[in-house]
């Protein structure tokens, strides 16, 4: 073929920067930065993002090299149907690192136009550490850093309220805006700022609790290989994403004339209480991850496509969600439905390979978090037991016997639940085993033996399965 077409050193539209975000990494710019490539084409946004690398002593060098410019593939299921497109996204205008230039860092807290900070520093990136005392040098963690600038844009809008910003973390933890505001708090203590700069915090930052959902999962080598065959272009940032994102915000009515989803089509949520679609995404679309992995492993399935092209195990997920987790969750019924929809489409995605093993890592609490609240409620609710739910339950308790048919599983969890099952596995008779399993309070957050019928329902299930 011919050497593929370089298309990244041409000219682009220069945009205000808006937007400073912390993170590199595929998930951002496979979600918040293909969504602000949309704003730009489709709404008034008209800003570019400022990207810092805030670990190591180096920027990334094929960003400068693409002058900042790659491709989103979007390949999955959408509405039943195959997609596989690719959109470039122009909108980054640059990518800095604190650790090779601090007062670099410090000016872009300098910016009028800057409107919003978007993060994700990984789980483990919200973090405070008492040693970043001195604020002449770059501070370790995230918020030390936002902290640092937060104040310097304090000082140099000398406390004007009109210049705040809207701080949007996508890390994965439950109240990240909180957290993440907690953590600029104790920095401004232990650096001792003037009394103002909190109060300027509260008058003019709006930390938003946010929730993220879309699978971002890496590119390898044959991928790009194979983007550059079809499109005679060559992009070494290139991300593949699957087409369903969601993005709820916990913030201000007026943050909807920024993300303008009418006019977009993103699936954008600007809401005064996340919890509720937090529980959504938990009871349904991990909660139905988590259900599906014992039952299908145990029927010598290996991934979830492969269940989800088993006409029976295909079945057992849709009427588990659809007749047993929805009817427990309080939101609009054709809410629910459409994420479902949604969900299953994602569990077909063909160039996604996921295996359920991967799934299966600590799955006793998993199941207590996604899985057996759904149980409990269903029961509360109908006074009758979910009946797929339960015989997950049942075959989750024979998966960590460790070994099918002669088989191994390579079970993966905590030391304690692995010899807890071991040991439990040593019985003689089934009654046995799963009254110790249900009594273990350390497992199940209560002695489910005190649910009628419930331990009863359990054999019954393992006592069809029959190995």
């Amino acid at each position: 073929m011919p050497n593929p077409k370089s298309i990244f050193l041409e000219p682009k539209e220069k945009r205000p920067e808006k937007v400073l975000q912390f993170g590199t990494g595929n998930f951002l710019r496979g979600f918040a930065d293909w969504m602000i490539e949309i704003l730009n084409e489709k709404t008034e946004f008209d800003g570019s993002v400022h990207i810092i690398q805030s670990h190591g002593k180096s920027i990334p060098e094929d960003f400068v090299k693409q002058n900042y410019n790659y491709h989103v593939l979007i390949r999955g299921i959408q509405s039943g149907k195959v997609i596989d497109d690719y959109k470039l996204v122009t909108s980054i205008s640059g990518v800095s690192n604190p650790n090779l230039d601090y007062r670099y860092y410090l000016d872009l807290a300098k910016n009028p136009d800057l409107q919003f900070i978007i993060s994700n520093t990984t789980e483990a990136g919200i973090v405070f550490y008492e040693k970043d005392t001195d604020t002449k040098n770059v501070p370790t963690t995230f918020p030390g850093k936002l902290a640092a600038l937060l104040y310097e844009r304090f000082i140099f809008f000398e406390g004007n309220e009109t210049n705040g910003l809207t701080i949007l973390p996508c890390e994965l933890i439950e109240n990240n805006g909180e957290k993440l505001k907690d953590g600029v708090i104790h920095y401004s203590e232990l650096w001792q700022l003037p009394k103002k700069f909190l109060p300027w915090i509260d008058a003019t930052c709006t930390f938003c609790n946010t929730l993220v959902d879309r699978i971002v999962p890496g590119f390898p080598k044959e991928k790009f290989e194979e983007f550059e065959r079809k499109t005679g272009l060559r992009d070494h940032l290139a991300v593949m994403a699957e087409p369903y994102h969601f993005w709820a915000i916990e913030g201000p009515e007026s943050l909807k004339a920024v993300f303008q989803t009418k006019k977009t089509g993103l699936n954008v949520a600007i809401v005064k209480d996340l919890q509720p679609y937090r529980l959504r995404k938990v009871r349904i679309l991990n909660g139905a991850h988590t259900a599906m992995v014992p039952v299908a492993y145990l029927q010598c399935i290996r991934t979830v496509g492969e269940a989800m092209e088993d006409p029976k195990i295909s079945i057992f997920i849709s009427d588990t969600i659809y007749k047993e987790i929805i009817p427990t969750l309080d939101l609009p019924k054709e809410e629910l439905e459409q994420f479902a929809a949604d969900v299953l489409d994602r569990f077909r995605n063909p160039f996604i390979r996921h295996e359920l093993i991967s799934i299966s890592l600590n799955s006793i609490s998993k199941f207590r978090v996604r899985v057996l609240p759904s149980i409990l409620e269903y029961h509360s609710r109908t006074g009758q037991f979910p009946e797929n739910l339960l015989r997950s339950f049942a075959d989750l308790i024979r998966f960590y016997k460790g070994e099918i048919n002669g088989e191994s599983i390579p079970l993966k969890d905590e030391p304690a639940v692995l010899e807890f099952f071991e040991k439990v596995w040593q019985k003689k008779n089934l009654e046995e085993i799963v009254e110790t399993v249900l009594s273990n309070v350390a497992l199940w957050g209560m002695d489910l033996n005190r649910i009628p019928r419930l331990k009863a329902k359990i054999i019954g299930y393992l006592e069809m399965r029959g190995n």
